[in-house]
C-alpha cells in the first residue's frame, strides 16, 4: 500500500527527527528519527512493505514488531490527516 504527505503538511527535518505541520490547522506533530526514517520513505515513494524491511534490517529488529510499529504511526498520522493513500 502507497502512503504519501498530504498537500497541506509541511516537513521540516530536526536533530532529532523532524516536525510536520499541518497548514490547515496549525497543528505540528514532532516524530523521533525513527518515525523521520519512515516519512522520509515514504516521500521518497517507498510502500510500506519496503520500509518495514530496511527498518528492520537496520535496526536489527523482528519484523513483526517494525510491521506493527509501522502501521501504527501510519494509522495515527492518517487519522491526524497528515498522511493520504
Amino acid at each position: 500500500m502507497s502512503y504519501s504527505l498530504a498537500p497541506h503538511v509541511a516537513a521540516a527535518e530536526t536533530d532529532d527527527g523532524m516536525v510536520l505541520l499541518h497548514e490547515t490547522t496549525g497543528r505540528y506533530w514532532m516524530l523521533n528519527t525513527t518515525g523521520a526514517a519512515v516519512v522520509r520513505s515514504l516521500r521518497q515513494g517507498k510502500e510500506v512493505a519496503e520500509i518495514v524491511d530496511e527498518l528492520s534490517a537496520r535496526f536489527s529488529l523482528d519484523i513483526t514488531r517494525v510491521t506493527a510499529d509501522v502501521d501504527a504511526l501510519l494509522k495515527r498520522l492518517t487519522e491526524a490527516g497528515l498522511v493520504t493513500r
